[in-house]
């Protein structure tokens, strides 16, 4: 049992990846599944998409890297957060699509809530910010929404879980109704200080707590799985949500550190130790990892359009045919165009949560092109990044390492991490190992199985592939943020402008 097995479920695909004993990828196997759009702003996946595509890979993975049931020690999970699913206890039934993160059909209910007062309490108890990013108002529009639901649910016959919770649910043949800490703290239910399912949010939102499932450290037992989908009964030992395994497998364990993954969106971690600080510029406050029940914090910063920038240009305007293709398009762009594209194509996240802004395009001529949308679709997310740089270092003080740690798959352009570091002012470090997400998934449980080392000396292994510098002057990079920061001015000018007019 010398491997181990990590399970990546995201946002647009499903990923299995083998890791050996010594932290290296042997296989991996992945598939995209079906994005369901009902209504603007709504989100959502068949759950059974996400269970089908998830026993599919990992059962790929172990037939190419011609393993046995014997060899895999332990799995690992790392799942996209905040994406709501409930099942029926007896059938594993979902009784509704899967609500995905990036929904935005909550944001009416929170508005209410906010204007009722309730903010203020649901951000002390839990870190979080009152948005239908989160799972509890997701979870709320279920009950509320979807004949039955709710009296079943009181009858305690339902299950409510993230994407982890729903995949273990599957794995285990329904034995296990498990979630671990950073998972938890995503649903908007988890009080972060006394780490626990808070019972007064619940009872804000009207949610049964019947349905919540046991809270466990990131690195625990979760269940074994099914014997008949290995071979054998493999014990998952490891679980986390997407950003938090990618700070583990950063290794970003020192307070003061910091990580940027550029997925579907982009997701900034900035690691507080044992200390969960409050933000006063509208980040989140999270829990980064847990072992041995003690938690340790980190201030995020959430950017929803990152990487789905590209799919864009990919999907709807059609522009490119895969996501390489950017790079050289935006070499080629006329630099003296500078357009600003302002993603909000799902709301805009941090610092600035206005979940009604829709995404806009400024400084348009006659002669814009592929080539430079594709720059400003890049460029977009190092805006964002800055965005969230300077709240995190207004927030967080001095002592912070001016060194951003990156992953995911936007990392691996090197014209977009250029552009990144030329637009902080600061070092950009990308590791040798860019499957960080799947990398702290698998370290969690292999750490568990006893497999892996310690912190420490996982740490030392970490490894930088390049480290971008950045070359832009003072004054042109203050030049080109000022510009990006009047188009998001202007953006959420018309986005407050709509919601005048339909009231």
């Amino acid at each position: 049992m010398s491997h181990v097995l990590a399970i990546d479920q995201g946002t647009t695909s499903s990923r299995a990846i083998l890791f050996d004993g010594s932290l290296k990828i042997v296989a991996s196997a992945q598939e995209e599944f079906a994005q369901h759009f009902p209504q603007s702003g709504w989100v959502e996946h068949d759950p059974q998409d996400l269970w089908s595509t998830t026993a599919g890979t990992c059962r790929a993975a172990i037939e190419r890297a011609g393993l046995g049931p014997e060899a895999v020690a332990a799995v690992g999970i790392t799942n996209q957060r905040e994406t709501t699913v409930v099942w029926d206890r007896d059938t594993g039934q979902p009784v509704y699509n899967a609500i995905v993160w990036q929904d935005r059909r909550t944001a009416a209910f929170c508005a209410r809530l906010r204007e009722q007062g309730h903010e203020a309490m649901i951000t002390e108890r839990t870190g979080l910010l009152l948005d239908p990013y989160f799972s509890g108002t997701k979870l709320a529009w279920i009950l509320d929404t979807v004949d039955g639901v709710r009296d079943r649910a009181e009858a305690g016959k339902l299950a409510f879980g993230t994407v982890d919770s729903y995949l273990i649910w599957r794995l285990t043949g329904g034995k296990a109704h498990v979630t671990d800490a950073t998972n938890a703290c995503r649903t908007m239910l988890y009080n972060i200080r006394r780490q626990g399912w808070d019972q007064e949010v619940c009872r804000l939102l009207n949610i049964p707590m019947s349905m919540l499932p046991e809270i466990r450290d990131s690195a625990a037992e979760f269940g074994m799985t099914r014997p008949d989908l290995f071979g054998r009964e493999v014990p998952i030992l490891g679980v986390a949500g997407d950003q938090q395994a990618a700070t583990v497998g950063q290794a970003v364990f020192r307070p003061g550190m910091l990580k940027s993954t550029y997925g579907t969106g982009c997701f900034a971690l900035l690691n507080t130790g044992d200390t969960p600080v409050p933000s006063q510029n509208r980040l989140l406050t999270t829990v980064a990892y847990q072992l041995d029940g003690k938690p340790t914090y980190a201030l995020e910063g959430s950017i929803f359009i990152a990487g789905a920038v590209v799919q864009w240009l990919r999907d709807g305007l059609k522009i490119i045919r895969e996501a390489a293709e950017t790079q050289p398009l935006a070499e080629r762009a006329d630099r003296g165009q500078e357009l600003y594209l302002v993603p909000a194509f799902t709301g805009l996240g941090a610092p600035y949560w206005d979940a009604d802004c829709r995404g806009a395009i400024y400084g348009l001529t006659r002669s814009s092109g592929p080539a430079e949308l594709a720059r400003a679709a890049l460029e977009s997310v190092a805006f964002q990044t800055r965005d969230l740089w300077e709240a995190m270092q207004a927030d967080w003080g001095a002592g912070g390492e001016a060194v951003l740690r990156v992953d995911g798959g936007m990392s691996a352009s090197d014209w977009t991490m250029q552009f990144l570091a030329d637009m902080l002012g600061a070092p950009v470090d990308r590791p040798e190992v860019l499957e960080t997400t799947a990398l702290g998934a698998a370290w969690l449980a292999g750490m568990k199985a006893g497999l892996y080392p310690g912190q420490e000396e996982f740490a030392r292994g970490w490894a930088l592939e390049r480290r971008f510098e950045p070359a832009m002057d003072d004054a042109e990079r203050a030049r080109r943020y000022a510009g990006w920061k009047d188009a998001v001015a202007r953006t959420l000018t018309r986005s407050a402008v709509a919601r005048t007019l339909t009231r």
